[in-house]
């Protein structure tokens, strides 16, 4: 499996986000992620939560549910990523989960860090609000020359970063927890190299 991508709550989208997306093998939504997929034009293969926000109806019979309680332990977006790594896939993007529940945003950074997902070459979070890249070794990302791009570290000190493409290059630095010297760099090139030793960090263009 290659490519997949995970559709969570939030705001609607506008309808170009579905053109910045990669042709996937395999679409999972988390609870009303799927009112969002389906607002954007895609076709669902899998939808897992405790389906307690959800609105389209009725869901088609080639939907397979895997549905949870209400009280669980886990977000939906969890549960949609842990079904994911099971697919063994190089790259998943996560679609939405902004513009709700506010302690729900704060938690997908931290969440989209979890070593659990250490396995997955390329891990993005991408919505109206901007598109995030998660780092735990290397990834090229492509941006507008001039765009602002910020790296934060999450969930501890994020060591050995080098960067190539920046206005403002890192060079065997680290970003300690709480850092923001990574914010609010520029794109110097189309495309950027990061490359870091420990930890694991998130690179955001803000939308």
């Amino acid at each position: 499996m290659s490519t997949i991508l995970i559709f969570a709550g939030g705001d609607l989208p506008e309808a170009d986000l579905a053109d910045e997306l990669p042709s996937p093998d395999l679409i999972l939504a988390a609870d009303s992620g799927y009112d969002i997929a389906i607002h954007l034009g895609f076709r669902v293969d899998i939808l897992v939560g405790d389906l307690d926000s959800i609105v389209t109806s009725p869901i088609p019979d080639h939907v397979v549910i895997e549905r949870y309680p209400t009280d669980k332990d886990q977000t939906d977006l969890d549960l949609a990523l842990e079904l994911a790594l099971r697919e063994d896939p190089e790259r998943v993007v996560v679609i939405g989960a902004t513009g709700g529940r506010f302690d729900h945003e704060i938690s997908t950074a931290g969440l989209l860090c979890s070593e659990r997902w250490a396995a997955i070459d390329e891990l993005e979070w991408v919505s109206s609000r901007g598109r995030v890249y998660v780092v735990r070794r290397r990834r090229i990302i492509h941006g507008d020359v001039g765009a602002t791009v910020s790296l934060i570290p999450v969930g501890g000190a994020v060591t050995g970063i080098n960067t190539s493409g920046l206005r403002w290059e890192l060079a065997g630095g680290e970003l300690p927890p709480g850092s923001t010297m990574g914010v609010s760099n520029v794109m110097r090139v189309p495309v950027a190299d990061i490359q870091i030793e420990s930890g694991c960090l998130i690179v955001v263009f803000p939308g």
